[in-house]
């Protein structure tokens, strides 16, 4: 069958019409597939949620009473049928319990890679390719400039200005789900067995990794109360926070605040000077360009879609590449969530 017959864009999301659902909607649907558990990616309110049990998990904990849906979790790699269509979930690399959705129907396969990345994470299952008809990839770095250094020496680099500045406090803006755990697990990976402070909207998701089996190692809470001196205990110290909360009156509390943000787009200089980031850390959970032309050489599909993010560039390299590409200019999703 033709793939826009399998899967197509609508105002809610991907849509697959034989199977009557959809993949990461933007809207409340009647069924969902669901490929990890951001917030632009799975949104609470559909009448039935299929996905893997780690990102139903952290649904659960960040929607609480909110997420009502019929759950369908399934494993990786782990085949099922819905309204005839074959449908099954591989490893994404992006975060806990993030995937590839593979959808299948007469002949005709389509693989959604969700957001994903292709280097070692010590907090999630690695990417797997899978052989396709149709990739479906994200673009939110679908640029060269955007290659991405190696992660133990972003890791390193944090470690060394604590030692460098003792007397500060480093507050590191990094998104509470994902992005927290992999820099903490990074941090213990190059030795440093500290305790590290984290900030109360971090905590619910930090326990769901270690319930789930991801060690994070010693941490604490970083919180100050007034009056009290324990301003100095902070100093040399690493603080993981949400990025809005570096600009906050809580931040202003600490021992003369380094910021320091993790993320892909400290890549570029002028991003971390508006923001007034003194110590850029480059960590993405996204893939930057050379990964995400090197999945297209390796899956090797007949057509290349688009989606959220330098979409135009990516198709451009595959026409380029003798590719038949298209973007599909899906509305609703965040850049890197940050």
């Amino acid at each position: 069958m033709k793939p826009e017959a399998l899967l197509h864009p609508t105002p809610a999301g991907l849509y697959c019409p034989p199977g009557d659902f959809y993949i990461d909607p933007v809207a409340p649907v009647g069924r969902a597939i669901i490929t990890h558990g951001h917030a632009d990616h799975a949104r609470a309110g559909h009448g039935a949620v299929l996905a893997t049990p780690e990102t139903l998990a952290i649904m659960a904990v960040r929607y609480g009473e909110m997420f009502t849906e019929k759950r369908q979790p399934i494993a990786y790699g782990e085949v099922v049928e819905v309204n005839g269509v074959t449908v099954w979930l591989v490893p994404a690399g992006h975060v806990l319990g993030s995937a590839q959705a593979v959808v299948e129907h007469k002949g005709t396969r389509i693989v959604t890679t969700g957001d994903y990345k292709r280097r070692r994470d010590p907090t999630c299952a690695q990417f797997e390719p899978v052989p396709c008809d149709v990739l479906i990839s994200e673009a939110t770095f679908g640029l060269p400039v955007f290659v991405h250094p190696p992660t133990d020496g972003e890791a390193r680099k944090l470690i060394a200005s604590t030692e460098q500045f003792p007397e500060r406090a480093h507050l590191v803006g990094a998104y509470a789900l994902g992005k927290a755990q992999r820099l903490i697990c990074h941090l213990r990976e190059e030795g440093y067995d500290k305790p590290i402070f984290i900030h109360g909207a971090m905590k619910k998701l930090c326990d769901l990794y270690e319930e789930l089996g991801v060690p994070l190692g010693p941490l604490e809470p970083a919180t100050i109360e007034k009056g009290k001196g324990e301003k100095d205990r902070f100093a040399g110290e690493i603080v993981v926070c949400p990025p809005a909360a570096i600009q906050s009156t809580w931040a202003r509390r600490f021992p003369d605040p380094l910021p320091a943000f993790a993320s892909g787009w400290m890549r570029v200089r002028q991003r971390a000077k508006q923001r007034g980031v003194e110590l850029p850390i480059i960590m993405s959970d996204h893939a930057d360009w050379n990964e995400l032309t090197d999945t297209v050489e390796e899956v090797d599909p007949s057509e290349l879609w688009v989606t959220h993010g330098r979409e135009d560039a990516l198709v451009r390299w595959a026409e380029l590449q003798g590719r038949k590409a298209k973007a599909l200019h899906l509305v609703g999703y965040e850049d890197e969530n940050e």
